[in-house]
């Protein structure tokens, strides 16, 4: 866990995804990569003030750094979910001004605010002052026709003014009217130009540059221009693309964990889960792209997919999916990663076990 007022190394992070990033798939992600920052999918402000905190909030230790993503637009409201974010011990708490759905714009929240900079700012100063939680805001780079670059450097500089030194970019402008949350993901034009120059203009301020980005590869070249790279829905539907960041995005040393070491890692976990009444496909769900790729993939996913429907079935779905993509030859992270990308730093971190210690405890 990060120091309270720390602030967490973002030069590699995992999105806020509904349905996708909750605390079982954090839990994953945390066996596959040690320092990427990972983000909550987004809690609104109004079920954390009225309905059960304790729940919303709940994660396992072994996920920091994490980061909670708040959506809501009531300064009064968004400082008491601050106050709770640092009371339930997350690194981080962020405001969602980039969702475009309807449903989202309806409560005043999401891509909408864009357009209303100062109550993002009121928020962001309502935060900072209800404790030492950094405060950070993950915007577009428009909405509709205000997607010029003056509009977006106003936006930022008026929300900075309110002390936020931190802000995520989506690279795509969001239309409000007339596209699906889906197609906003993906019509809309990537510009990253425009982070890049908002980088360049305003370099007293972190900017993590965030879309389109489906690989390690291309991190390099983004750190070159801005603070840090935040990747989406590549990260779930494989991933094990993660495995490389700690050595080549953090510079720490040791190998990654092989696609099985993560899934027997995982067991111990599903267990508890399993025990307290968790449904298994609301854990299996999580692994299906684990081995995105590799030989006997389609009969991993169908073995997790049909099994967990299974009555009675249990912890022994995994292990019987494991038997089923049992590697020829011995499996190495990412072929051809380099060791370590220019620009990373040096650290210490715990070395991963392996398979044999895992099995004998």
């Amino acid at each position: 866990m990060i120091a309270s007022g720390a602030e967490p190394d973002r030069r590699l992070s995992v999105a806020p995804m509904m349905a996708r990033t909750d605390r079982h798939e954090r839990y994953l992600l945390r066996l596959i990569t040690r320092r990427t920052l990972l983000y909550t999918e987004m809690v609104s402000a109004g079920a954390l003030v009225n309905g059960d905190a304790a729940r919303l909030l709940a994660f396992h230790r072994a996920e920091h750094p994490l980061a909670l993503q708040v959506g809501g637009s009531h300064p009064p409201e968004m400082a008491h979910c601050a106050r709770l974010a640092e009371a339930a011990g997350f690194d981080e708490i962020n405001i969602n001004v980039g969702c475009p759905s309807a449903r989202v714009r309806d409560g005043r929240f999401g891509a909408c605010l864009m357009a209303e900079p100062r109550r993002v700012g009121r928020c962001v100063r309502a935060m900072r002052d209800a404790g030492a939680l950094p405060v950070t805001v993950k915007t577009r780079i428009g909405i509709d026709d205000r997607d010029s670059y003056v509009l977006l450097r106003e936006f930022v500089r008026i929300v900075a003014d309110s002390g936020c030194r931190t802000f995520i970019i989506h690279a795509r402008k969001a239309w409000l009217n007339g596209l699906s949350p889906a197609q906003n993901r993906t019509l809309p034009p990537l510009r990253y130009d425009r982070v890049y120059r908002l980088k360049q203009d305003l370099p007293e301020l972190e900017i993590v540059l965030n879309g389109g980005i489906h690989d390690l590869e291309s991190v390099p070249e983004h750190l070159a221009r801005v603070d840090g790279v935040m990747i989406g829905r590549e990260a779930y539907r494989n991933p094990y693309l993660l495995s490389v960041a700690d050595r080549a995005v953090f510079g720490e040393d040791g190998e990654a964990p092989t696609r099985e070491e993560v899934a027997l890692r995982f067991l111990p976990y599903l267990r508890a889960e399993l025990a307290r009444g968790t449904p298994l496909a609301a854990l299996t769900r999580h692994l299906l792209g684990l081995y995105q790729s590799r030989p006997g993939a389609r009969r991993w996913r169908r073995s997790l997919t049909e099994g967990a429907c299974r009555p009675g079935a249990g912890a022994q779905l995994l292990l019987d999916a494991l038997e089923l993509v049992k590697p020829r030859t011995p499996e190495t992270a990412v072929p051809g990663a380099p060791a370590r990308w220019p620009g990373s730093r040096p650290s210490e971190g715990p070395k991963p076990e392996s398979a044999a210690a895992f099995r004998s405890g």
